[in-house]
């Protein structure tokens, strides 16, 4: 009767000895994984508003010949005429740039609607462009330029195209604005459960967004806009702390 007691004494022992290793493993398991976890990943952000420093204006003009060397004649005329109005309406000489002259050719539709290989007639057309920092007088321009039209020429006036040209130096700040904003954000859920944030472990830049001001438009290739004179330039960093 004693042995089976003793028995029972040593099942009792192994069986309790058994839940304290036990015990002791899942407690350092988890141990292990809070070291393993001692960093928090957050994402950062800013915002600055922007007005272009720089514009580039594009305008078309052509001419529709039955003969080459007329059609090149008139479109140097035309040429003239565009430049000139160009400087007066204020545009420096070293502003215009014209480009070469782009040639294509119509030819006679038969008549069973197929293209025959006699030539109807001869397109001859040829692009100005003005680059300034005056953004606001190429604004104008863009509007007024189908003036060209009241002297005969067949003209096109394109939309000006805005940039900010300290984007470099911009893009920099920006990153460090984000950053400090990931820290911020760090700080904040780290202290909600009672840790504090240490040094920065790693920082991923993400795309910068230049979107028209007030404008919601993302994309995760990035945008850059163009087309409007305000903008807004958002930066983006995910950026890894220790967690203390």
């Amino acid at each position: 009767m004693e042995n089976r007691n003793s028995w029972h004494v040593w099942v009792a022992f192994i069986l309790a000895l058994g839940l304290i290793v036990s015990s002791s493993i899942v407690t350092w398991g988890l141990l292990r994984v809070k070291a393993a976890g001692n960093t928090i990943t957050v994402t950062g952000s800013a915002k600055k508003e922007i007005v272009s420093d720089l514009a580039v204006w594009t305008g078309n003009f052509s001419v529709r010949t039955k003969d080459l060397k007329t059609g090149y004649n008139q479109l140097k005329v035309n040429e003239a005429t565009v430049k000139k109005y160009l400087i007066e309406q204020g545009i420096p000489e070293k502003d215009i740039e014209f480009s070469s002259i782009n040639t294509s050719t119509n030819y006679v539709i038969g008549p069973s609607g197929q293209y025959t290989s006699e030539i109807e007639s001869y397109v001859l057309n040829e692009e100005v462009k003005v680059q300034s920092k005056d953004v606001q007088k190429l604004k104008q321009l863009a509007l007024q330029a189908t003036d060209l039209m009241n002297q005969g020429l067949e003209f096109q006036s394109y939309p000006p195209q805005y940039f900010y040209t300290k984007l470099p130096e911009l893009k920099v700040k920006m990153l460090s604005l984000a950053t400090q904003d990931a820290k911020r954000r760090a700080e904040e859920i780290a202290g909600n459960a009672g840790s504090k944030v240490g040094a920065l472990r790693s920082a991923r830049m993400g795309v910068f967004q230049i979107t028209p001001r007030y404008s919601n438009e993302i994309s995760d290739y990035g945008i850059n806009d163009t087309s409007s004179l305000e903008k807004e330039i958002t930066a983006v960093v995910s950026c890894s702390f220790e967690i203390r």
